[in-house]
């Protein structure tokens, strides 16, 4: 009897609470509270996006020992961290969509990335390595899934001189072209170690084309 009346006493909030929100204001005018509702969307919109940017930059990115202890170092050994143009990939320009959308939906992801931060799944060298090869799978597969979107901000086939390549170069990327592959297909392990890779793919390599 008690669990009912405890219903329908929180029944009866509720709808007092939608009657409140759903009845016209008698102490403020309608422009009032448009100006405000738009105020408050401004200064929300704001404070997400920013908070958005500034999870998105390299700084933050190796703000966390397992990142800067590993992937770090062996990304600023490759051609993306230092080069002739000193134009430099950052983690964010790799790993995260340009697109709002995608933007959002891959911080929602990485929120799996703060659970095992806490959990400490690869806090020390040796369970980092332990888990490389699923780590880099499941990059490759969300690559792959989108065709390796975040590489083509900066490379694209049509944008190709292949007057400028070497032979190895030009045969691997017509044939690619033609098969319809995508950048992941090949060019694995181009700006992090690849984990042992004799039990999925033998003849994997670097792409260093």
């Amino acid at each position: 009897m008690s669990n009912k009346n405890s219903k329908e006493c929180n029944d009866m909030i509720l709808c007092r609470i939608w009657q409140v929100l759903k009845k016209p204001s008698v102490t403020y005018s309608l422009g009032t509270l448009l100006v405000v509702g738009f105020i408050s969307g401004v200064l929300f919109w704001g404070g997400f996006n920013t908070a958005m940017e500034m999870t998105n930059n390299e700084d933050f990115c190796i703000s966390c020992h397992e990142m800067e202890d590993n992937v770090y170092q062996e990304y600023k050994q490759t051609i993306h961290y230092s080069n002739r143009t000193g134009v430099r990939a950052t983690c964010p320009d790799c790993h995260v969509p340009k697109e709002w959308n995608h933007k959002v939906v891959r911080k929602i992801q990485a929120s799996n990335e703060l659970l095992h931060k806490a959990l400490g799944t690869i806090d020390t060298r040796e369970k980092f390595e332990g888990k490389r090869l699923q780590l880099a799978s499941n990059v490759w597969k969300a690559m792959k899934k989108t065709d390796s979107r975040e590489c083509r901000n900066c490379h694209n086939f049509e944008y190709m001189d292949f007057g400028e390549q070497g032979r190895r170069a030009v045969k691997a990327h017509s044939e690619g072209l033609d098969a319809g592959k995508t950048c992941i297909d090949c060019h694995k392990g181009i700006a992090h170690e690849l984990p042992d890779m004799h039990d999925v793919d033998p003849g994997s390599s670097i792409g260093d084309i």
